[in-house]
């Protein structure tokens, strides 16, 4: 039988950059913290993927304190064109429209996730389980029991508190009994690298199909990220392509304004879902991430969700702990889901209307969709607002993002 071994004031279920955020933005808030991972750090570290950088999430990690070590291993975009298809007009934001000095970054997963682990390594608050799997949840009213399996030893944990960033498939939440809103759209994404032989100017693209979005984000070493919307079969078959057909069929989408395509590393396919919980929290348990809220991938938004979700937890539990309450009580955790799951909700609503507005060919629609755009294009005030919703720069702004002093964008 596992005997008990630790004892924290929180457990995070979940390594991923979003769970090893919100252990980094608690490192020096007094509270003890375990960050449970199922996945090798090696294995995590090595995941090609890419995101979509925020301003506000660049400031949170500006906040944690791994933002100037990260900043020279991102690639910077300072123009966003947005277009419909063959549509000769273009909608071009700047810097200027936000009144900053660039619009987004685009970080690569091994360079964030390589920096919140050595800061956590620095750490004598956080201890990091991993690989270690959760094999049985036991939520009292006065704390609960995690039973782990590290290293091919039972152990057992007492926390007061569980935060679940487990993934779009939390089983935390899955046993919490949570209810979950959403569906699974018609359509998947082909995510692939590549280095086309011009510049890509710090530019990045979305184009919009009536098959779905086509995104392309700039990477360092004039490489870029292509996320390709098309239905499912679609999708299925462009990820099949051995990849001289691929690049042909990329071209034709791409273009050809940076010249010759070539293909960087292994490319594939996943399903694009919208799902948002009906709770974020019961007593003792809290949900962050992908385990509380998935989004279509238009516009980049859902890892900074997640990020926005560690940075106001974290603000909530210093806070209550500060002031002398028990940071796991549905009292104090209604704070963050009410913080939370409202602007969740408007970023979930923005990016599915923009998916269906514009992955269709319904001549009312796209007559709609054109003037939409006509008007970003000409009205001030409306592309200053879309600019802001895309950055996550409309709503409330936790404290971490508010230390500016060693910021450079």
């Amino acid at each position: 039988m596992s005997s008990r071994l630790y004892d924290y004031d929180l457990a995070i279920v979940g390594g991923g950059v979003v769970g090893a955020t919100l252990a980094c933005a608690l490192k020096d808030s007094g509270l003890t913290v375990v960050l449970i991972e199922a996945e090798a750090r090696s294995i995590a570290t090595a995941r090609g993927q890419a995101y979509n950088i925020s301003p506000l999430s660049s400031r949170i990690f500006n906040g944690i304190g791994i933002w100037n070590q990260i900043r020279p291993q991102l690639e910077t975009y300072t123009r966003i064109r947005l277009s419909d298809a063959d549509c000769p007009n273009v909608v071009q934001f700047v810097p200027q429209d936000l009144g900053a000095q660039t619009l987004g970054y685009v970080a690569e997963h091994q360079v964030l996730i390589a920096a919140l682990q050595e800061s956590l390594r620095q750490s004598s608050h956080v201890t990091w389980l991993c690989p270690a799997t959760v094999v049985k949840t036991d939520i009292q009213p006065d704390g609960a029991t995690l039973e782990i399996v590290a290293d091919g030893e039972a152990k057992q944990i007492w926390t007061r508190l569980v935060v679940a960033a487990d993934g779009a498939r939390s089983p935390l939440r899955q046993q919490a009994k949570i209810r979950t809103h959403g569906w699974q759209y018609w359509q998947s994404c082909v995510v692939a690298t590549i280095k086309p032989e011009k510049s890509h100017n710090h530019t990045a693209y979305e184009r919009f199909w009536s098959s779905g979005p086509f995104a392309i984000l700039p990477l360092t070493g004039d490489r870029c990220r292509i996320v390709w919307t098309a239905p499912r079969a679609e999708a299925d078959a462009i990820v099949a392509l051995d990849d001289d057909q691929f690049l042909k069929e990329l071209t034709q989408r791409y273009g050809d304004h940076m010249g010759k395509l070539a293909l960087e590393g292994d490319r594939y396919v996943f399903p694009v879902r919208l799902m948002h919980s009906t709770r974020y929290v019961l007593p003792r348990l809290a949900l962050i991430g992908d385990a509380a809220h998935c989004c279509h991938p238009v516009g980049g938004q859902g890892i900074n969700m997640g990020i926005r979700d560690a940075a106001a937890l974290a603000q909530v539990l210093q806070t209550a702990h500060q002031q002398g309450e028990d940071i796991a009580t549905l009292k104090v955790l209604k704070r963050y889901e009410r913080w939370r799951k409202w602007e969740n909700l408007i970023i979930l609503g923005f990016t599915d209307i923009l998916d269906r507005t514009f992955s269709n060919n319904v001549f009312p629609i796209v007559l709609v969709r054109r003037l939409g755009l006509w008007v970003l294009q000409t009205v001030l005030p409306a592309k200053s607002f879309a600019l802001r919703l895309m950055t996550g720069l409309t709503g409330r702004v936790p404290k971490l993002a508010q230390k500016q002093a060693s910021f450079h964008p």
